[in-house]
């Protein structure tokens, strides 16, 4: 019986993932009345945010910037978790693009000698790359506004025809 209860529960088709960790959310919040515009800049700040080049940082930087902007949190952090392929394929250009602002020699490094250095401890790590990591920061900081800018002005317009489409009561059944 509790087996046919379940099976009740969550009839239905099942989501995929994009439905159920991205779609389902933002239908559910511009629902619930927050405004296209408010989540086009969540969303901004969360592909922003989700490619802090810094293992560790995203999270807490999306904490904060929720908080003090009162964005939209889970939002926010569904948006840098989509966004982590992204974090993983920027993390070396941003590495270079930083040392290369702040003069400093090109980076040669292999994931080898990051793993030795990490494994040796975390002040082993920060002494080896800790300038490293404050560059690669430094050149995100002069690049994310624009990322954040372009991502909310892209993405209002479509909240905007989703939010219409999925106010508009359904014809039929």
């Amino acid at each position: 019986m509790s087996a046919e209860i379940e099976g009740n529960a969550t009839s239905g088709p099942k989501l995929g993932f994009w439905r159920r960790w991205v779609v389902a959310p933002l239908k559910s919040q511009l629902r619930q009345g927050i405004s296209a515009e408010r989540l086009g800049w969540t969303i901004g700040a969360g592909v922003a945010l989700g490619i802090f080049p810094v293992f560790g940082a995203r999270a807490w930087l999306c904490l904060l910037a929720g908080w003090l902007f009162k964005l939209n949190q889970p939002v926010l952090h569904v948006f840098k978790g989509l966004c982590y392929p992204l974090h993983l394929l920027l993390l070396l250009p941003f590495l270079q693009i930083g040392q290369e602002l702040f003069s400093q020699e090109p980076l040669h490094v292999s994931v080898a000698a990051i793993k030795a250095s990490f494994s040796n401890g975390i002040g082993s790590f920060l002494q080896e790359f800790g300038w490293v990591l404050l560059h690669g920061a430094a050149a995100w900081a002069i690049i994310a506004p624009v990322i954040l800018i372009a991502v909310r002005l892209i993405s209002t317009p479509i909240l905007r025809r989703l939010q219409t489409k999925w106010r508009q009561p359904r014809r039929g059944c």
